[in-house]
């Protein structure tokens, strides 16, 4: 398996199991509605798990785009391969969403909030402050990124393909341990995307999907979540990088 359709089939897995456990919670009549936020936060770091447990071996799970631009930074990862790994998990995304949609289907004719409809596509602020907003998606990818670089350790040969690195670095449990604290201490203020292919492929999806009554895809708010996740990447790396010297 090539490393963009490892890229392509972890991101897919990701978001289908992640915003999967949001449709669950939050569409009317489903078996786990009002389960809650612990019920999301576990859900989405066992579709982390899931996700890179399947593409570890083959393209070190990077399933977003802050983690490759950020490996990038750091100089574990070549740049040349930056383009069709996000291209890939973007694309994983769009296609994840898509299926979530169509396996709860009839519950999004059920469910009449245009908003909730929303949020099982992409992440909503629950409330909109830009620059709030954008430091939350920062510092919770911040997280993500000084762990991974951390456990990865300063060793890894660049370049090596019998040594992918990423997300699968770490071991599928740990990394989704990670994105569980992550989501438990810094997930209410924006619902962490942390992921910018997390976010943007399902909104386009949204755009796109002829789901019934569903309102704005909130595309005034799509930047945060793309911009802030690859900076607070890019700072995990350099400070890694600092650490380093």
């Amino acid at each position: 398996m090539t490393p963009f359709i490892a890229e392509f089939i972890g991101t897919f897995l990701l978001i289908l199991l992640g915003n999967g456990v949001v449709a669950n919670v939050v569409l009317q009549d489903t078996k786990g509605h009002s389960g809650g936020w612990i019920v999301i936060t576990v859900g989405w770091a066992m579709a982390v798990f899931v996700g890179v447990l399947v593409a570890q071996d083959y393209s070190g799970a990077h399933i977003n785009p802050a983690v490759t631009v950020a490996l990038a930074v750091g100089g574990k990862f070549a740049w040349s391969e930056v383009g069709g790994y996000v291209l890939a998990q973007v694309l994983g995304a769009a296609v994840g969403a898509s299926c979530v949609w169509l396996t709860y289907i009839q519950h999004y004719r059920t469910t009449k909030d245009p908003v909730l409809k929303l949020a099982t596509f992409s992440t909503i602020p629950q409330i909109r402050h830009n620059g709030a907003n954008l430091f939350s998606e920062i510092i919770g990818t911040f997280v993500l990124l000084i762990a991974v670089f951390f456990l990865t350790g300063p060793n890894i040969p660049v370049g090596d393909p019998s040594r992918p690195v990423g997300l699968g670095s770490l071991g599928a449990l740990p990394v989704s341990l990670v994105v569980l604290a992550i989501g438990l201490s810094l997930g209410g203020t924006t619902g962490y995307a942390i992921n910018p292919a997390r976010d943007l492929g399902p909104r386009i999806a949204h755009a796109l999907l002829p789901i019934q009554d569903k309102g704005s895809s909130n595309w005034d708010y799509a930047w945060i979540p793309i911009v802030g996740p690859l900076a607070g990447g890019a700072f995990a790396a350099l400070l890694y990088g600092l650490l380093q010297a």
